[in-house]
């Protein structure tokens, strides 16, 4: 098991949420979920901010970087994701599929992660 799956594992418990429960509420197939949670697959970073979402807590959390899962301690007071923030989640993620991520590919998925963050305002 990693980090990740036990804290993803703990997160859904604090909720009271089965596994079942939890892919509903996520909305991806039980088979990827129950490997999240085996630690057998890791999610892409996207999915990691749905998680946090979902499950009241921070991405910070879900990725060991912190032990309080208290949720918006990965953001600023008035609630915005810093580049800060967006610079930690591209660390962990180190790349896809076997490929490395380079520096095109980080500045790619950022701008994609500022504007799904913006739209959630």
């Amino acid at each position: 098991m990693s980090i990740f799956s036990d804290r993803l594992i703990n997160a859904r418990k604090a909720m009271g949420w089965t596994r079942k429960r939890a892919v509903s509420e996520i909305g991806i197939p039980y088979p990827t979920y129950s490997n999240y949670e085996q630690g057998k697959r890791e999610p892409d970073i996207a999915t990691i901010a749905k998680f946090a979402e979902k499950l009241n807590t921070s991405t910070d959390y879900l990725l060991g970087r912190i032990d309080d899962p208290s949720p918006g301690t990965d953001e600023t007071e008035d609630g915005e994701i810093t580049d800060a923030d967006l610079d930690k989640m591209l660390d962990s993620a180190h790349s896809y599929d076997g490929q490395p991520m380079n520096e095109h590919d980080r500045e790619v998925i950022k701008s994609y992660l500022k504007g799904y963050f913006q739209g959630k305002k």
